[in-house]
């Protein structure tokens, strides 16, 4: 069995899963659609307001390129803060966590591999999000950098994935309601720049916003696709990334190991 088998077998269990409930599959996308509809409205009533013009000059001045980028790419944090705990949780309502961690497989490849649809699914999520706005609402690309753009999404997905390992860690002590997540979230969307750019919160909270993944990701994310920023750019919040994942990532493997080994020691591991 080649290395691939086992991510690829996760992959085609959770594609099959998915569809088998087509109507949830395409009112995701319509979803998209009525989300991408409003912004588009909300960013004809700010028009050109010079307070707006202002706060967004750096992104090329337009709220709906702006919020547009930000709503679509926070579903990584989602899916990243989520995915982990509820594949988890899946696992042990069908009992078959347990029999999973007793076999020869590798105890990283289970966790990366019960998310991975969720990452796959996000990822044409966000392209549905681009499309439809490159298409019918003068969403502007043709000037975008797309290899930094990447770069900084892989990034995303890592930072975004260790905070969701340690969610699903708490999970799977406690078997309660995860206020990392929520916490994480919350925060994250208040703070890092989904909505409205940073440069708008008091000076404190801005430099509180610093301490979150999103902030560089979504700055980084803008500046590559909107602007065409290469990497001389974009540099230093690809660095911030790459530090973020580099102590978040091997910490959560550890936390998860730990949390596997308590729940095998109560006996809890096969239930919710």
């Amino acid at each position: 069995m080649g290395p691939m088998a086992k991510p690829l077998a996760f992959l085609k269990k959770d594609f099959l899963m998915e569809i088998s409930y087509r109507f949830s599959f395409w009112l995701q996308f319509v979803t998209i659609f009525f989300q991408v509809v409003m912004f588009y409205f909300v960013a004809k009533l700010l028009g050109d307001a010079p307070s707006v013009q202002h706060s967004l000059r750096a992104y090329g001045g337009g709220y709906f390129a702006f919020v547009l980028i930000g709503i679509a790419f926070s579903n990584f944090l989602s899916v990243g803060l989520g995915s982990f705990s509820s594949s988890i949780r899946a696992e042990q309502m069908m009992g078959t966590l347990e029999a999973m961690l007793v076999t020869p497989t590798r105890l990283s490849n289970i966790i990366l591999s019960s998310s991975q649809w969720n990452f796959a699914f996000t990822s044409l999520r966000v392209g549905v999000y681009l499309l439809l706005g490159a298409l019918f609402f003068g969403l502007d690309l043709s000037g975008a950098a797309v290899l930094p753009a990447l770069v900084a999404l892989l990034l995303t997905v890592i930072a975004f994935s260790s905070l969701g390992i340690i969610s699903a860690s708490f999970i799977m002590i406690f078997k309660r309601g995860d206020p990392i997540a929520w916490a994480l979230s919350t925060s994250s969307t208040l703070l890092g720049g989904v909505y409205y750019p940073i440069s708008v919160l008091p000076g404190w909270l801005r430099g509180v916003s610093y301490a979150f993944p999103i902030t560089y990701s979504l700055e980084a994310i803008r500046l590559s696709l909107l602007k065409g920023a290469g990497f001389a750019t974009v540099g230093g919040d690809l660095i911030a990334l790459v530090i973020f994942s580099a102590i978040t990532l091997p910490v959560s493997l550890v936390i998860f190991r730990y949390a596997v080994a308590r729940a095998k020691k109560d006996g809890s591991l096969s239930y919710y």
